[in-house]
C-alpha cells in the first residue's frame, strides 16, 4: 500500500492525485492498520483517511486518471 497512487474522484482542496505515503502503525503494534497518510502529489500537503476509504470507488481510483 506504501507509495501506491491514488485519484481522488472529487478533489481535496483542488487536489486530485495523491501518494500513500505513510502507514500510520498502531498501538498496541498488535492492532489492525486503520489510518494512511495521503500526500498530494502538486501541492505536498498531507492529511490522515482511513486507508479503507481507498477501497470506496466512490471516492478513490486506483492510480492516477
Amino acid at each position: 500500500m506504501l507509495l501506491t497512487k491514488w485519484t481522488a474522484v472529487k478533489p481535496i482542496a483542488k487536489q486530485k492525485h495523491f501518494l500513500v505515503s505513510k502507514v500510520i502503525l498502531p498501538e498496541p503494534p498488535d492492532e489492525k492498520i486503520e489510518l494512511v497518510e495521503i500526500e498530494a502529489v502538486y501541492s505536498k500537503k498531507t492529511t490522515l483517511i482511513p486507508w479503507r476509504d481507498l477501497t470506496n470507488s466512490e471516492l478513490w481510483i486506483q492510480g492516477w486518471k
